[in-house]
């Protein structure tokens, strides 16, 4: 008898954490991701005046460098919201590129926004396969008689 007072209990315990849980997760989820130097040094820095290694030691390292040379650097930061099980939505993004002159000084210095982002459509295109499509039934009967068997 005792055992059917714990029981329900117990259901209903399960049951209460399940629903906090469920409540919880359909909260907004924000992640803040990137690296975006303090306004205070960022104002130190000055075109034609600054080399690399200056800018380096002023801002940090940058989050990412041009593939084909390094004279441009990039500094990006996102930040996102996550509502439930949905997909993240981007809600604001910032990007700093600095470019830097053969000599090393910094020539430029440009601040990039979400507005200035583009969408990139992706091909829908298959590369096409040469042979049959078969169901597994046929891969089930089709490999029937052909393993062998060791010779004794």
């Amino acid at each position: 008898m005792r055992k059917l007072v714990v029981l329900p209990r117990a259901v209903r315990v399960v049951g209460a954490a399940v629903l906090v849980l469920g409540v919880a997760a359909c909260g907004v989820r924000v992640d803040t991701r990137g690296n975006l130097p303090d306004p205070e040094r960022l104002a130190e820095i000055e075109p034609g005046v600054h080399t690399r290694q200056q800018v380096f030691e002023i801002i940090g390292s940058p989050s990412s460098i041009a593939n084909f040379n390094d004279e441009t650097w990039y500094y990006i930061s996102e930040r996102t919201e996550t509502f439930a099980f949905f997909a993240p939505e981007v809600k604001e993004r910032q990007v700093l590129v600095l470019r830097f002159d053969g000599a090393g000084v910094l020539a430029d210095l440009q601040t990039l926004s979400l507005e200035h982002g583009r969408d990139i459509e992706l091909v829908d295109r298959e590369t096409p396969s040469v042979g049959n499509e078969i169901t597994l039934l046929e891969q089930l009967v089709g490999n029937l008689g052909r393993f062998n068997r060791e010779k004794q």
